[in-house]
């Protein structure tokens, strides 16, 4: 019994070895790859890696920061949408500014009209009333003139007919009356010549100050509006209403970074090739009038031929595409700058990686 159950395990190995080798002997056809892998379209040529960006003379990204901080009450713009120069992309709570610009501004038209009054000088109704004054001095000068007069010739035909007192109170009254009418006199001429010329200039200078402190708050209230300062596409931006920004930018909870609160692009008709050539292929880079250029996007079969705009002639660590600040191997590359138009090119985005060769003509 026991001799008859390892023949019958034998033979049972003995199939499944069979039939394995039969199954594993089938010969398996690789699957074609999804796109065909990145090669260089010329026969000698530098491999650099690229980014797409929008076409400017410098930099990659239009980056706009408020310059006020405040919580951000309306974002009028979505990611994506083309914008004009002057539009209005977010508004920032300018309740306080607003308040102390209207104060500032009050407090120019006090000073405007204060300094028109100055200058619109003499008022006629007080120069009435200062000649009235005038007249009424003269009249009283006569009276009293007139009082004295009765006295001294009274006193002169006989001393005894009035007492000497009463004779100097009528001079003394008769000195005052000419004061006063001296007094009034002056004061009419001062009237009439209006504002001292150093009061006029004193107010043209509160006015002048005033007025630049309401424009200076003016602007300032301004600025809770950020708007586009050129045509392009909004890109990104990194805060919603309710937010609180400053003018170092927006805080993303995810990274634990501040941000630019808007991110723009220029027009994207014409977009730009990025590309980091290594310090050690640096030497053997075409001259410019010799340099041509192909872009492969990765993921597709997608190639475009670019033209070449400028070097950037500052080799710098490769952090630009990493994001990392600190690399374990001091890495350095020339930014060279290529452009190509983005017509039926739908799938291309900045900041988009892609493969770049540069030959030579």
């Amino acid at each position: 019994m026991r001799n008859k159950i390892i023949a019958a395990l034998s033979i049972l190995g003995i199939l499944a070895g069979l039939i394995s080798a039969y199954v594993f002997g089938f010969e398996r056809k690789a699957q074609p790859p999804v796109f065909a892998p990145v090669s260089s379209p010329y026969s000698t040529a530098i491999y650099a890696n690229g980014i797409i960006e929008s076409e400017q003379t410098g930099g990659s990204n239009i980056n706009i920061y408020p310059e006020v901080p405040g919580l951000i009450t309306h974002v009028l713009v979505h990611e994506g949408q083309q914008v004009k120069a002057g539009t209005t992309l977010l508004r920032i709570d300018d309740s306080v500014q607003k308040e102390s610009t209207e104060q500032l501004r009050l407090q120019s038209e006090a000073a405007l009209n204060l300094l028109n009054e100055l200058k619109a000088q003499p008022r006629k109704e007080v120069l009435a009333v200062a000649k009235a004054q005038v007249v009424q001095a003269e009249s009283t000068l006569k009276a009293v003139s007139d009082q004295y007069a009765k006295r001294r010739a009274s006193y002169d035909i006989d001393p005894k007919s009035i007492s000497k007192d009463v004779l100097d109170t009528a001079q003394n009254a008769l000195d005052q009356a000419a004061s006063s009418r001296e007094v009034a006199a002056r004061q009419y001429d001062l009237s009439k010549a209006g504002a001292w010329r150093y009061d006029i200039i004193n107010q043209e200078k509160q006015y002048a100050a005033l007025d630049r402190a309401f424009k200076a708050a003016n602007a300032l209230l301004l600025k809770h509006a950020i708007k586009a300062q050129v045509d392009g596409v909004v890109l990104a931006i990194n805060a919603t209403a309710g937010s609180y920004v400053s003018s170092q930018g927006a805080y993303d909870a995810y990274t634990q970074a501040v941000l630019p609160l808007v991110i723009m692009s220029a027009p994207q008709d014409t977009m730009a090739v990025r590309c980091y050539v290594d310090e050690i292929l640096v030497s053997r880079l075409p001259a410019p009038e010799h340099m041509r250029a192909q872009l492969s996007i990765r993921g597709t079969d997608t190639k475009v031929a670019l033209e070449f705009v400028r070097v950037q002639p500052y080799v710098s660590p490769k952090i630009q595409l990493s994001n990392q600040r600190q690399e374990r191997v001091d890495l350095r590359v020339l930014p060279v700058i290529f452009r190509f138009q983005k017509k039926d090119l739908a799938t291309i985005y900045p900041g988009q990686l892609v493969d770049v060769f540069i030959g030579q003509k």
